[in-house]
């Protein structure tokens, strides 16, 4: 199966590239926002793709647009869209399959930041992450915001949405997963073995990963620092193990 987003009920997408993403996907779209006056290649290169695909244009001041978006960074590019509908963790181990591959997930317990969340989509997708799993309470969903943040990812890497993170776990496990996550005293990060089947989670921006999940984990990876600061923002914890993974799979026959 290739990621391919599933939708029902409208939302909007915001800002170049994650309409260009949109744009060159099979989402669909209802109607398209442009920020009159605009004439860059930007605006050019989505009005051609805009027509190529029938959708309506409507041309709206900036003003409008910031009415239209509460004052979101549209960058003078809106979409009305069909709203995001979450995948299926059987659909994450399909792209798995369908590539190949061992699977690769990224699970993320409660993370609340939705510039997070984009972020690590944006990652997961350059690192060939087979998809995110989120929980459905006390954590970011998908959002306009994170789509953007994305830039367009959100189209490529499925997202699924599970009422128990702690189940979903175990059941990776009895499908063949090791499942780790990150804290502050673990095995080096550097030290795992990614040709695996591997899930990894990263844990809420404040309080790390639940001690529930943290009982549930086959093992816990640290990423050594030197500095006076032992912690860092979730997206660069998930950025850095994600880049491990792809590297060490890269050398793998």
């Amino acid at each position: 199966m290739s990621p391919k987003s599933k939708k029902s009920p409208k939302d909007f997408v915001l800002g170049y590239h994650a309409v260009q993403a949109a744009l060159d996907s099979s989402q669909e779209i209802y109607q398209a926002y442009l920020q009159e006056g605009q004439h860059s290649k930007r605006h050019q290169a989505v009005e051609k793709g805009l027509k190529d695909r029938q959708i309506p244009i409507s041309y709206r001041s900036k003003r409008d647009l910031d009415q239209l978006t509460q004052g979101a960074n549209h960058q003078g590019f809106v979409l009305e869209v069909a709203a995001y509908q979450y995948y299926s963790v059987d659909d994450l181990f399909q792209v798995a399959k369908d590539r190949g591959e061992d699977p690769f997930f990224i699970l993320l317990d409660g993370i609340m930041d939705p510039h997070n969340l984009g972020s690590i989509l944006r990652t997961a997708d350059a690192c060939g992450a087979h998809g995110i799993i989120i929980p459905k309470h006390r954590a970011a969903g998908v959002t306009p915001t994170v789509a953007k943040i994305s830039t367009g990812a959100i189209e490529y890497v499925p997202v699924a949405r599970v009422t128990n993170m702690t189940q979903t776990i175990e059941e990776l496990k009895e499908r063949g997963l090791w499942v780790f996550g990150t804290d502050m005293e673990g095995q080096d990060y550097w030290d795992m073995d990614a040709s695996l089947p591997i899930a990894v989670v990263i844990g809420n921006e404040e309080k790390g990963i639940s001690p529930r999940v943290k009982k549930a984990l086959d093992g816990v990876l640290t990423i050594p620092m030197r500095g006076h600061v032992q912690s860092l923002n979730a997206s660069v914890a998930a950025a850095l193990v994600m880049y491990e993974v792809y590297g060490k799979r890269r050398l793998t026959p």
